[in-house]
């Protein structure tokens, strides 16, 4: 096994109800979450199901409002031993949070997670990819709350996320006071220069699999781990399809009936574990720089 063979990458899956994924924010208000049909728990045990069959191990992002209303996921998920982490309460994006309501719907979701599953948590990713170069205070809002890693920086420009130019790959980040978090950007490949997306949510399900399979090729002859990211419900071949323009549908729903074959074809062709032990092994092995 050459050196690139032995790098072990990270699997991360975001774990909320399919009515709250961003692009249905105008779609299905709050108050109308109640009364919608339930299908986070079908949808990870898919996952779970998988990722069984292939003997590995990944980090779960999840709600604090879904552990309240399934708490059977959480179990499932720490009962399989993979990592449970943080999402957020439900699905505000950062950018529309004062850090005061920020403060607290970390709190929230952290303290529900933790009494569900039984154990601290280190990880945090915010929902949509929303710490940008606006909400840089939340990683201190982190680290106030104990908080080891962070997964929410995307180095891209995209219409509702990122931070062009930022670090590709983890690194440390010193904060006021000398604190430091480890970050864990999401995976993108160069190109002529270019930083792309790739390896997760709609990137792994509308392009080809090479593309992700090049990007992470292309982390590990940088010496890096790559950092595949899903959602359960873009392996739900039943999920609902309320109205939506023509490519905001295409984007949303493209490529999920082939999305659990693309996921058991990276299992079985890269090594993944869970994202907290790729940091720590990162870590123990002193490259935080």
């Amino acid at each position: 096994m050459d050196r690139q063979e032995r790098i072990v990458n990270a699997l991360s899956f975001d774990v909320e109800e399919w009515f709250q994924a961003e692009i249905f924010s105008h779609v299905f208000p709050r108050a109308s979450w109640e009364t919608m049909e339930s299908r986070v728990e079908r949808q990870v045990d898919v996952i779970l199901d998988i990722l069984a069959r292939h003997n590995v191990r990944a980090t779960f992002f999840t709600l604090g409002w879904v552990a309240e209303r399934a708490p059977g996921v959480v179990r499932s998920i720490v009962s399989g031993a993979h990592e449970l982490a943080c999402h957020g309460y439900d699905h505000t994006m950062i950018t529309r949070l004062s850090r005061g309501e920020f403060d607290r719907d970390l709190t929230r979701a952290r303290t529900v997670l933790e009494q569900a599953g039984g154990a601290a948590m280190g990880g945090y990713r915010a929902p949509t990819f929303s710490i940008t170069s606006n909400t840089l205070w939340a990683l201190d809002a982190l680290l106030d709350q104990g908080f080891t890693y962070d997964a929410s920086i995307y180095p891209i420009r995209h219409d509702r996320y990122g931070i062009p130019g930022a670090r590709r790959f983890p690194h440390i980040v010193s904060r006021r006071g000398g604190r430091v978090l480890w970050e864990f950007p999401g995976m993108t490949v160069r190109i002529a220069g270019v930083t792309l997306p790739a390896g997760g949510g709609g990137y792994l399900r509308l392009f080809p699999y090479a593309w992700t399979a090049r990007a992470i090729r292309q982390a590990h002859r940088n010496g890096e781990p790559a950092n595949v990211f899903a959602h359960p419900w873009e392996f739900d071949t039943e999920l609902p399809r309320p109205g939506l323009k023509t490519l905001s549908r295409f984007r949303h729903y493209g490529g999920i009936s082939r999305n659990a074959r693309t996921l058991a074809r990276l299992l079985g062709e890269f090594r993944f574990a869970p994202m907290g032990e790729v940091i720590s092994a990162r870590a123990a092995g002193g490259r935080g720089g």
